[in-house]
Order: structure tokens, then sequence, then C-alpha cells
């Protein structure tokens, strides 16, 4: 399982790289990829949209089911992935390059899992 060490995880199976200009990349863990399968579909919300932490920020559709993104922090959309909207399969080929939502004015990050409690978190689930 494909863990990067420079981001933070949540417990829903969503990464979030933070950036130097104080946004951060929110996308779904290779763990929540692999467990979805074929990804087919992907509903995100739009530029100037409010995230907040652990409620929805759109959903995801594979061929075995649809599932809730749910974002790890909160803050405002200040871009979304476009490629993804036509190509959803890269979350599949590269879960931590096909990143889903660029977020501002980030807050209620606190909860969020380093590297190695991700990676515990999920050997627990099993």
């Amino acid at each position: 399982m494909n863990i990067p060490t420079n981001l933070m995880y949540s417990k829903d199976h969503e990464w979030v790289k933070m950036l130097n200009d104080g946004t951060a990349l929110v996308g779904i863990t290779d763990h929540a990829q692999s467990e979805l399968g074929d990804i087919v579909f992907i509903n995100l919300p739009v530029v100037g949209d409010e995230v907040v932490m652990d409620e929805p920020l759109g959903d995801v559709e594979s061929v075995k089911a649809v599932s809730d993104i749910i974002c790890p922090i909160s803050g405002t959309v200040a871009e979304i992935n476009e490629e993804l909207l036509t190509a959803p399969q890269a979350i599949n080929e590269d879960a931590y390059e096909a990143w889903l939502i660029r977020v501002e004015n980030v807050t209620d990050k606190a909860d969020l899992l380093t590297a190695e409690e991700y990676a515990e978190f999920v050997e627990a689930e099993k």
C-alpha cells in the first residue's frame, strides 16, 4: 500500500497536501481507490463553494458503488481538478497525483493523521 510520508490523512481515506501558499490539495488515498475499483465518474464542488470537515465535498462512482468523498478540512474551494471530470480513472492510475480540489482559507485540520498513523489505522480496519 502506497502512503507518502509528506501528506496528512483522514480516517475517511482522503489525503491533504499543505502547499507553501497556505492552500491545500485534497484527494482520495491509494487504499480508497483500490477498495473502490475502477472509477468511472466523479462529482466535485465548484470554485467558491465552502467545504466543511467531515461533510461530503462530492462523490465518486466506481463499477462497485457510489461513495461520498468526505472533506478532511474546512475552507473555500479555490480550484478543482477539471481533468478528472473527463478522466476519473486517473485516480486509479495515481491517487496521489490526481488531486480533487485545492482549498484556501484552510481550517479544521487538527484531526489529520500522519502517514504512520494512517497505515496503522488501515491495518486495524482489516
